[in-house]
Order: structure tokens, then sequence, then C-alpha cells
């Protein structure tokens, strides 16, 4: 039996996630926007198939569970797709800031832009999904329930919800690099998102659509909107920074010379 190693070591994994770090920041502002929208607009497809699958299972105890093993789908088009996803952008250019700070002013052009499109792309499906007659009434209404749902709560309980969602989709982005298999990367991105749907945990991109989609509706307010997307914004942002980013760089730069 070869004893070559199969697993790449914590210093490749942080190698390889620099070098697409790299190669995201040089990407035109044109091309950033266009792949966020396309992200924002697909994680939607999380809330709906959620929302579809509770309401096919009616009242069943299981409903709930069905909803969250399906909540991934949204996930595995947009990151195997390589589109641009604002939480997993968290951890990325990171890699390259703590290594030179020179990279600090394209890594926040990064995350305005494609936060900014994430967001259209979201509203997009939103409205697309409670407006267009294309969606069946009675899965509209889950939809917008859920919505409702997630955006119930005080500001700190909506912050950390965010740390832990931010914490599990930068997880995502860092261990998809350890394997160069689709079905690999397909199974770590399931696993890890279905914590997300299952926890209810607020993400900045894909329970916005579902908040949206509340909006839309009218049983949630702009107002209340926008105080719930600050507290997710800023958890996801801890989550993925301080937690995934800074830790994967202690695991690997610590006790370098």
């Amino acid at each position: 039996m070869s004893d070559e190693r199969v697993r790449p070591s914590a210093d490749e994994i942080y190698e390889s996630v620099k070098r697409d770090a790299a190669e995201e920041l040089g990407r035109p502002v044109a091309a950033l926007a266009f792949s966020g929208l396309f992200a924002g607009a697909t994680l939607g497809f999380s809330g709906l198939a959620a929302a579809s699958a509770s309401t096919l299972a009616g009242g069943a105890g299981s409903a709930e569970l069905l909803g969250a093993l399906v909540y991934p789908i949204g996930f595995v088009a947009t990151i195997v797709g390589r589109a641009q996803l604002f939480t997993e952008n968290t951890l990325y250019p990171l890699t390259l800031v703590l290594d030179e700070r020179r990279h600090l002013g394209p890594t926040a052009r990064l995350w305005v832009v494609v936060l900014c499109a994430n967001l259209a792309g979201a509203l997009a499906f939103a409205t697309l999904a409670v407006d267009s007659g294309a969606v069946p009434r009675d899965i509209v209404v889950h939809l917008a329930d859920l919505g409702h749902r997630l955006a119930s709560g005080g500001w700190t309980s909506k912050l950390w919800s965010g740390v832990i969602a931010g914490w599990l989709l930068a997880l995502v982005a860092w261990t998809i690099e350890a394997s160069d298999q689709a079905i690999g990367q397909i199974a770590l991105i399931w696993a890890l998102t279905f914590v997300i749907g299952a926890a209810s945990f607020d993400h900045c991109v894909s329970t916005t659509s579902e908040v949206l989609a509340a909006v839309v509706d009218g049983s949630v307010s702009a107002s209340h909107f926008f105080g719930w997307l600050s507290a997710v914004i800023l958890g996801n942002l801890v989550g993925g920074v301080a937690i995934v980013a800074v830790l994967n760089y202690g695991q690997v730069r610590a006790g370098e010379n």
C-alpha cells in the first residue's frame, strides 16, 4: 500500500484558497456583479425547495425535516457553479489580506459589489416567487411564513444566529478546497448547509430571499427587514472572518519564522 498522503494538509488547503482568492480579486466589477446577481437569485431556490417540500408533506411531523433536507439545493447550485457568494468571500480574500495588507482595498470592493448583487438577486427571486403567479399560492404562503418566522426575534439573537451561519459557510469554502471531486464537494456543501436549514440559522443571502418574500407579501415591514439584515450581515462577517479565516490562518502560520 502506498504511503502517499491522500488528504491535503492545512497548509496546502490554505495555499489553494489563496490562489482562488487572487483569481477572484482580479475579476472586473461587472463580472463580479453578474456572478453575485446569479448567486443571490439562485440561492432563493433553497427557501422555495424547503417551502415546497414542507407544503407537500402537509401537517406531517416530518415536514420541517423534509424541508431542511432539500434546503441545500440552492447552495449546491451556487457554490459548485462558482457564483460569487458574499459569505464565501469572508474566507477567500481574507487569506490574502492576512498575509499582505495591500489586498484590503480590493477585498472591500469585492465585498461591496458581491453583497449588493446578492441582495438584488434575492429581491428579484422573492418578487418573482410571490407576485408572478408561477408558484402555487399555498407554497407562496408557506415561503412567506418561513420568512416571517426567520425575521422574528431580537437583534442580538439574530446577530449570533448569523455568526453560526457565517461560520458554517466559511467552513464550506474551506473544506471543499480539500476535495477535487464534484461529488465530494456536493456532499460537504449538503451536510453543512443542511444545518443552516434545520436550525433556521440566519444567512444574509439564502434566508434573505425568504424574509424578502414576506416583505413582498406584506407580512414583514421594510424597516424590520433592514434591522434584521444589519444583524445578520454583521454576524455572518464575524463568523466567517474571526472564527474561520483568522483561526485557519493561525493554524497554518503559527510557529513560522
